[in-house]
């Protein structure tokens, strides 16, 4: 079955594949990554029919299956494989943190990582409690800045169910980084966070030093008097 969808995902893309298009992806990524050219609209016609139950492949060859995706060389196969991902949210199994860090830890850029974190982590998070401390800890310790965006990011849908104290102390552990992506990430949380609880992202920053690229994404859309 795996086998199946592999050829007919491949036959799909190389059919509605365009150059020119498939240029222009190429540049906005910054030339990292090789694209078909399939836009966003016609992947997901083509992930609707291979994503029917009938032909998608058993949860036990998921990891398989993801990270051959994840290895082949246009970037339209990492979309693919994040939202086949989302397909077993509902049967997650505790290693399935393995595969997400496998994911984020490689073609590493915020298109696929902004995914992962909050919709294929933090719903995992939600669903294996225990593991946050053990993960994000050692997350945090690394040197990969996409782990530590991805410890900042978890929770970005989480409303008022986000934990602010763990949130704070993430965001102070970073405090003083320069990279961009890392900033970037703490201001857009404390932003969507604000839509729930304006009075403590508020509070937050006014008493956290932030770098001025988080804290003017935080601030964007709460009205001060």
């Amino acid at each position: 079955m795996m086998h199946n969808f592999l050829n007919t995902l491949e036959a799909q893309f190389k059919k509605e594949a365009n150059d020119s298009i498939a240029e222009g992806q190429k540049a906005y990524m910054r030339n990292q990554f090789d694209f078909y050219g399939v836009k966003t609209p016609v992947r997901r016609r083509i992930q609707r029919e291979l994503f029917k139950k009938d032909i998608l492949p058993p949860k036990q060859e998921l990891h398989q299956l993801v990270k051959i995706l994840w290895g082949l060389p246009q970037r339209e196969h990492q979309y693919v494989a994040q939202e086949l991902a989302r397909k077993y949210i509902k049967n997650f199994e505790e290693d399935d943190i393995i595969l997400y860090e496998h994911m984020i830890t490689h073609k590493s850029w915020w298109d696929t990582v902004d995914f992962i974190a909050a919709t294929l982590v933090g719903v995992y998070f939600k669903t294996f409690p225990h593991k946050i401390n053990e993960v994000t800890t050692r997350w945090m310790a690394s040197d990969n800045i996409w782990l530590q965006r991805s410890t900042v990011l978890f929770q970005l849908k989480y409303k008022e169910n986000l934990n602010t104290e763990f949130l704070a102390k993430t965001i102070k552990s970073l405090l003083g980084s320069k990279e961009f992506f890392i900033n970037k990430a703490i201001g857009w949380v404390l932003r969507e966070y604000g839509k729930t609880n304006k009075e403590w992202v508020l509070q937050f920053a006014a008493n956290t030093s932030l770098d001025s690229l988080s804290k003017r994404e935080a601030l964007r859309l709460i009205k001060r008097p």
